[in-house]
């Protein structure tokens, strides 16, 4: 791997929506984000910029060398037709020396370990802002964050499709009208099935509690009984309203039992972190032994997505200084 220069050279794999978003980001940074986009490849192709044109497709290793890059930025679909890819691309990469950020999920959830002690093997850092909370700063909050405070629970509304599609059946809509209406603000993918099922929430949560605790996220079992958001779920977040609490799609983790991680609709009352919640925003809360630490907000986007992945991006790829640096 090449020298770092002034401006760390990143390697983007994936270029839809959040690729797209990240990659113009970079492109358009001021002086203050010392990063340069040296490629960007797709399934096909690579563009050695977004804005030229595409060429064919090398071996990763061949573009992570001729480029120097410092960085390979995941941005691809977390799907199992590309799990396996995503993960070879990471162990590449880690074992390089070539730091990863990763918006996608799905090899971090069957590679955890693998990914680990890659990244030990090669001296690389890894940070999945982007495939725990978007722009909510909840990895952060996890990896180090609470580190040393006593952190024993972990309860959170990671997905802010479902936030957003419970408080419109709460307002009085049907269920396709709720999802169709989050799908026009862009907050629901094409498919939500994995958002109003339980399971995206419940992938967030398992990747935080392996960074809260040291879990193998591969290893964590998952408990999504009485998790789906449906047409039946209409009455029951009425009813709430009606009492002045709202249903919310929490997923729970606790130290004290191990590699379990479960997800319910609750009833949320005033005063709860999570009741407070508005539209597609997030929340995390991490019960500590001084208290409960929230960071809520950062509702769900491609953009905020791609942002987080430029604070990691940041974070891995800049040295950090001296004081307060």
């Amino acid at each position: 791997m090449c020298a770092m220069s002034s401006e760390a050279a990143v390697v983007l794999s994936g270029y839809g929506p959040v690729g797209r978003a990240y990659a113009d980001r970079l492109l358009n940074a001021s002086g203050d984000v010392p990063l340069r986009l040296a490629a960007v490849r797709t399934s096909a192709a690579e563009r050695p910029a977004p804005r030229l044109a595409p060429g064919p497709l090398p071996p990763l290793a061949e573009t992570l060398e001729r480029t120097g890059a410092v960085v390979l930025a995941q941005a691809v679909p977390s799907s199992p037709a590309v799990r396996e890819q995503a993960a070879a691309d990471a162990l590449l990469a880690l074992r390089r020396g070539v730091h990863v950020v990763s918006a996608t999920k799905s090899h971090l959830l069957s590679h955890w370990a693998e990914l680990g002690r890659a990244a030990a093997e090669g001296g690389a850092l890894i940070r999945i802002s982007g495939a725990t909370g978007a722009a909510l700063p909840a990895a952060d909050m996890a990896r180090t964050g609470v580190r040393g405070l006593g952190c024993r629970t972990l309860r959170a509304c990671p997905t802010g499709t479902a936030t957003f599609v419970l408080d419109r059946l709460a307002a009085g809509d049907a269920f396709p009208a709720a999802v169709a209406e989050a799908r026009r603000h862009g907050i629901a993918e094409a498919d939500p099935s994995a958002d109003l099922s339980g399971a995206d929430a419940a992938t967030k949560a398992r990747l935080l509690a392996a960074l809260l605790w040291g879990w193998d996220a591969a290893a964590v079992r998952t408990d999504l009984g009485g998790a789906a958001i449906d047409d039946g779920t209409a009455e029951a977040a009425r009813a709430a309203a009606e009492r002045g609490h709202r249903l919310r799609a929490v997923a729970t983790a606790s130290a004290g039992e191990p590699l379990l991680v479960r997800v319910r609709l609750e009833e949320t009352a005033p005063g709860d972190p999570l009741h407070a919640l508005r539209g597609p925003e997030k929340a995390v809360v991490y019960g500590c032994e001084a208290g409960d630490i929230t960071v809520s907000g950062g509702a769900s986007s491609p953009l905020g997505a791609a942002l987080a992945m430029v604070k990691d991006t940041l974070d891995v790829a800049v040295p950090k200084g001296f004081g307060f640096g």
